[in-house]
């Protein structure tokens, strides 16, 4: 701008120099119409200046502003996206780290209820492997008891047998004894 003003103001000094030559009869001939022309130019060129360069700069101004500041927000969008991706990296991570938390929990309460149920059944098999002793030792007891009563009223109705066979007292004896030895043994 600054310098199509003193391109202008050059040629508007000129024209007197060039008119001043004129009359002298130098090399430029200028007449009027010379001079009226470069006025002319003058306020073309200040008219254009006013109406056409100023507005088309601003615009260009404004243009400019505009792009800058988008610039500015794609940049400060940028730095959002940016700070939300690591805020989302940081949450992830924290949601990783809190779902081992949750899975080393849930496999040592797992552990734990395993550790319990075997104990739990141990306890049991053992309960019952007594229950079973007792019940076979009760069983056994009175198998022998019956067995004693089985071999008493047997040895009572040899006894009977041989009283009625009129037997000596020392074949008496010796059958008695026999009866309560074979009772003995199997007791």
């Amino acid at each position: 701008m600054m310098r199509v003003l003193a391109i202008a103001a050059l040629l508007l000094g000129a024209v007197p120099s060039a008119a001043l030559a004129s009359e002298g009869g130098g090399l430029i001939s200028l007449d009027r119409s010379l001079v009226i022309q470069a006025i002319n130019f003058g306020l073309l060129l200040f008219i254009l200046v006013k109406l056409l360069y100023k507005p088309l700069l601003a615009k260009m101004n404004e243009r400019s502003d505009a792009i800058r500041n988008s610039l500015e927000e794609a940049k400060a969008a940028r730095a959002e996206a940016e700070r939300e991706r690591a805020e989302h990296a940081a949450k992830l991570q924290a949601a990783l780290a809190e779902a081992q938390s949750i899975r080393a929990t849930a496999l040592k309460e797992a552990a734990e209820e395993q550790r319990r149920l075997v104990e739990s059944a141990r306890a049991e098999a053992a309960r019952l492997v007594e229950a079973a002793r007792n019940e076979m030792a009760q069983d056994v007891r009175r198998a022998r008891q019956e067995l004693r009563q089985e071999v008493a009223d047997l040895a009572t109705s040899v006894a009977e047998r041989l009283i009625r066979k009129s037997l000596r007292d020392e074949d008496h004896r010796r059958i008695v004894e026999d009866a309560i030895n074979r009772v003995e043994r199997v007791g």
